[in-house]
C-alpha cells in the first residue's frame, strides 16, 4: 500500500486503495471503514485471514484404519488456505496481489495470489423459496424506495430475483447506486433485507434463512406441482377418497382424470375444472397469481371449479382439495344438488395432506454473489492477464472466494458465482464509488504460475504470512472441501 503526505493535508494520509483516494486523519478511517490512519500509518481495519482445518478448531477425526489400537492422530497435517479477506486490493491495478503466498500441499509446490476485487459489475442471485406470488416477471425491486434489481423466472418452488449490476450502481441517481452497493452488501454478509416489488410483495430476504412475505414467514416450499403431487401420492388417496384436486397456480392436478388415476381405475367424477386444460388431469390458468392457495389468488378453492356433471356425479361423492405445501386443505362431500358441502376431513386423508407437508423441504433464501473479474484484477496476477483467465478455462488454476468453492461461467473472461453462505462472516465490503468488495484468490502449481507470467518476485512461503501481525486464522467452516493440488 503507497502512502503520501502532503502539506495541504498534515498529519493526513493518502489511501490509494480504491479510485476515492480518500485522505484519512491520525485515529479515523476512510470512507469504507476498511483503511485506518493508525499513528501515521495506514493499516487495514480488518485483519487478514486465514483459515485452517484443525481438530481444536471443531475439525472432525476421520480414521483411516478400523484397528483397535488406533490412537486417534489425524494422519494428514492441518491444511490451511490464505483467503483474500482482508488482504488489500491491487488498485491502481498495476500492482501485484497483495498476497502471493507459496505452500506444498502433498508434494507439490502451490501457489496462491489473493486480493479483494473492487467491483463494479457485480450482482446478487437471490432463490426465493415460496409458492406464493412475489410479482410479475421484469417487476421492479426496490430498497428504500430506490430500484436495485428485478424479478426474473419462477423456477420450482421458488421466487428468482436478479439484484445490482453495474447500471444500478453506477447508472442512475448517486442515492440509487448507494442503496443498491449497500443492499447487495448486506445480503452477501448474510443480513436481513426489506424488499419490495412493483405490483407484488414485500418480502424479507437474508441468506439461509426463512423468507418472509407481506409479514408471514414461509415454513415449507412445494412438494411439486399439482401434477407431480397427483402422481407422488395417488396410491395413498385410492379407496379412501373419489377426487382429489391439488390446487398450484402453475398446474393443477386432478386426480380422476390423471394417468395416475386412470391406472389404478378411479372413475371419473363428473368433476369440471375452469382454466386452460393441458393433458389429461392438468390445467394451466385456473386463476391469478396470489397469496392464497398453492400461489394462486384463491380463498376459497371450489371457486376454479364448475358444475359437476350429473351424467357421471352421484351424491355422497368424495373430494379432497389440497395446495401443494399442504397448508391448505378441505374435505367435502356432494349432497342431493350435486354441490360440494365442506365435511370433517377423515383421520386417513389428513395423514395423507401430513404426509405432502413432511415432503415438503424448509423454505429457504439462497444468495449468490455474481461477478466478472477484470483485467485489472487479473494484472495482479500475471502481467500478461489473458494467460489467467486460459488457465482458469483449463482447470489448471482454481478460482475462489473467501475460501469457497465457486462457479466460473463458460466463456469469456473470469465470470464466477459463489453462495454467500459458505464464505466467513463479514468477507464482503465496499468503496464509496460505489462498488463492492469481495475477495476472490487463484490457487495453482507454483511451476503453471511461473509460465503464465506470474510475479514471482513477490511470492513468499506460507509460514511469513502466518507469522504476521495483522493475520486472523478461523476454523474452516466449509463442508465442501478446501482447495487442493
Amino acid at each position: 500500500m503507497v502512502t503520501e503526505t502532503t502539506s495541504a493535508v498534515i498529519d493526513k494520509i493518502r489511501c490509494d486503495a480504491c479510485p476515492v483516494m480518500c485522505y484519512i486523519k491520525p485515529g479515523a478511517a476512510g470512507a469504507c471503514d476498511r483503511y485506518a490512519n493508525h499513528d501515521g500509518k495506514l493499516v487495514r481495519v480488518d485483519p487478514h485471514v486465514i483459515l485452517e482445518r484443525t481438530v481444536s478448531h471443531g475439525g472432525k477425526l476421520v480414521p483411516f484404519s478400523r484397528t483397535e489400537d488406533w490412537d486417534g492422530k489425524i494422519v494428514h497435517e492441518p491444511s490451511t488456505f490464505v483467503t483474500a479477506i482482508g488482504a488489500g486490493t491491487t488498485y491502481p491495478d498495476y500492482k501485484p496481489a497483495p498476497f502471493i503466498v507459496s505452500a506444498e500441499v502433498d508434494g507439490v509446490d502451490m501457489v496462491t495470489v489473493v486480493t479483494e476485487g473492487i467491483f463494479s459489475y457485480c450482482g446478487i442471485k437471490v432463490k426465493i423459496d415460496t409458492d406464493r406470488y412475489l410479482g410479475p416477471e421484469t417487476a421492479t425491486v426496490r430498497a428504500q424506495g430506490e430500484a436495485v434489481g428485478h424479478v426474473t423466472t419462477s423456477e420450482y418452488g421458488s421466487q428468482m430475483l436478479s439484484l445490482g449490476g453495474v447500471h444500478h450502481l453506477t447508472g442512475g441517481s448517486k442515492k440509487e447506486g448507494r442503496v443498491t452497493c449497500d443492499t447487495l452488501m448486506d445480503l452477501a454478509n448474510c443480513k436481513a433485507v426489506e424488499l419490495t416489488i412493483d405490483g407484488g410483495a414485500t418480502v424479507v430476504v437474508q441468506a439461509g434463512q426463512p423468507p418472509i412475505v407481506n409479514g408471514v414467514k414461509e415454513e415449507r416450499m412445494r412438494v411439486g406441482c399439482g401434477s407431480a403431487t397427483i402422481g407422488m401420492f395417488a396410491k395413498q388417496w385410492h379407496g379412501k377418497v373419489d377426487e382429489v384436486v391439488v390446487v398450484d397456480d402453475h398446474i393443477t392436478g386432478v386426480l380422476s382424470e390423471h394417468q395416475a388415476g386412470k391406472l389404478l381405475d378411479i372413475p371419473d367424477t363428473g368433476i369440471k375444472m375452469k382454466g386452460r386444460r393441458s393433458t389429461p388431469g392438468r390445467y394451466f390458468q385456473v386463476a391469478d397469481p396470489g397469496t392464497g392457495w398453492g400461489g394462486t389468488n384463491v380463498s376459497d378453492p371450489l371457486s376454479i371449479l364448475g358444475p359437476f356433471d350429473a351424467k357421471e356425479a352421484k351424491p355422497g361423492l368424495t373430494m379432497l382439495m389440497v395446495s401443494t405445501t399442504g397448508e391448505h386443505s378441505s374435505y367435502y362431500v356432494l349432497d342431493e344438488a350435486l354441490k360440494p358441502v365442506e365435511t370433517e376431513m377423515p383421520a386417513d386423508l389428513k395423514f395423507s395432506v401430513e404426509r405432502i407437508q413432511e415432503n415438503c423441504e424448509p423454505a429457504l433464501c439462497t444468495v449468490l454473489f455474481m461477478a466478472g473479474a477484470g483485467g485489472s484484477l487479473r494484472a495482479g496476477v500475471t502481467d500478461n492477464p489473458v494467460r489467467l483467465t486460459r488457465s482458469v478455462k483449463d482447470a489448471l488454476t482454481r478460482v475462489t472466494s473467501g475460501g469457497a468453492p465457486v462457479y466460473v461461467w463458460p466463456g469469456g473472461g473470469i465470470t464466477y458465482m459463489v453462495d454467500v453462505t459458505q464464505m466467513p462472516s463479514g468477507a464482503f465490503g465496499y468503496v464509496p464509488t460505489p462498488a463492492l468488495v469481495a475477495p476472490i484468490e487463484f490457487t495453482m502449481k507454483l511451476t503453471d504460475y511461473a509460465a503464465l507470467g506470474g510475479h514471482m518476485d513477490y511470492v513468499k512461503p506460507l509460514s511469513e504470512v502466518q507469522n504476521g501481525e495483522d493475520v486472523r486464522q478461523l476454523s474452516w467452516q466449509n463442508p465442501i472441501p478446501g482447495p487442493r493440488a
